[in-house]
C-alpha cells in the first residue's frame, strides 16, 4: 500500500478521535490543556496499536487470504465507510464525557476498533505496520487535538459532515482497492 492510501486510511480512522475530542473540548471547562493531551495521546496510541493487533493476528493466515486479499480489504472498508456514514445520522448518540482512567481506555477502545480492522488489510497488502502505525498515530494525535479546540472555540461546528467526509473516504480506498 502506498504512503497516500495510508494518509488517507490515517486520516479517516482519526475521524472517531477528532469527534469524541470535540464533543469534550465543548463541555469541559476546567484543565484545557491537561484534557487536550489526555484525550490527544490516548487515542492516537489505541489507534497505533489496534492496527499492529490486527496486523499480527492475520499475518499467519496471509496465504490463505492473497488470492482474496482485494475483496476483503474492499469488504472492510465499503463495511467501515457506510457504517461511520450511517452512524453520522443517528440522532441520540452519546459520547462520554469524562476523562477518569477508565473513561480514557473506554475511549481509546471505541475510537480505534475500526483500525483493528485496518490492521487486517495492511496484513494483506503486505504493508511495513510500523510505518503505517506511526502515521495514524500521529495524525490521530494532531485530529485529536484538533477537534479538543474546535469544540472549545467553534461550538456549534456539526460532527455530521467530519463521520460522512471518513466515511467517504473509507468507501473510496475500498473501491480503489479493486484496481
Amino acid at each position: 500500500m502506498n504512503l497516500s492510501s495510508i494518509i488517507l486510511i490515517a486520516i479517516a480512522l482519526s475521524i472517531d478521535a477528532c469527534v469524541v475530542s470535540f464533543a469534550h473540548g465543548l463541555i469541559l471547562e476546567k484543565n484545557r490543556l491537561k484534557n487536550l493531551l489526555q484525550l490527544a495521546v490516548v487515542t492516537a496510541v489505541f489507534q497505533a496499536v489496534m492496527p499492529i493487533i490486527g496486523y499480527f493476528v492475520t499475518r499467519p493466515f496471509y496465504k490463505y487470504l492473497e488470492p482474496v486479499g482485494k475483496w476483503i480489504i474492499f469488504a472492510i472498508f465499503m463495511y467501515l465507510g457506510i457504517k461511520i456514514i450511517k452512524e453520522s445520522f443517528e440522532e441520540d448518540r452519546d459520547i462520554p464525557c469524562c476523562l477518569s482512567f477508565q473513561c480514557l481506555i473506554f475511549i481509546g477502545i471505541a475510537t480505534s476498533i475500526d483500525a483493528l480492522a485496518a490492521g487486517i488489510t495492511f496484513a494483506i497488502t503486505s504493508t511495513d505496520i510500523f510505518k503505517a502505525a506511526v502515521i495514524i498515530g500521529i495524525t490521530t494525535f494532531i485530529f485529536s487535538a484538533v477537534g479538543f479546540l474546535g469544540g472549545y472555540c467553534l461550538k456549534k461546528l456539526p460532527t455530521r459532515f467530519l463521520e460522512i467526509f471518513a466515511g467517504i473516504l473509507l468507501i473510496f480506498l475500498s473501491v480503489k482497492s479493486l484496481f
